[in-house]
């Protein structure tokens, strides 16, 4: 199944992209996307402890199944003022 890949602040920067389609297997989960970006970004690996996660616009765990045609977003933590 496809689901769409949205990425923000450095992780965006990291994949030279905001957008990605990814192939994934049935029954994957937010954290299945995310092992597959890390490992075609190893950069990405340092912010694994604090990203957070969204499917269609709604915050979500990365136990969280996904299914065909999803939006699965990744937002590293962000700083300013």
């Amino acid at each position: 199944m496809r689901v769409t890949v949205r990425l923000f602040a450095r992780l965006r920067d990291i994949a030279r992209s905001g957008d990605l389609s990814r192939e994934v297997p049935t029954g994957a989960t937010v954290a299945d996307v995310w092992r597959g970006l890390v490992t075609e970004f190893p950069e990405m690996a340092r912010y694994e402890p604090s990203v957070s996660s969204a499917v269609n616009a709604d915050y979500a765990r990365m136990t969280a199944m996904v299914a065909d045609g999803d939006e699965v977003a990744f937002l590293p933590p962000v700083s300013g003022g």
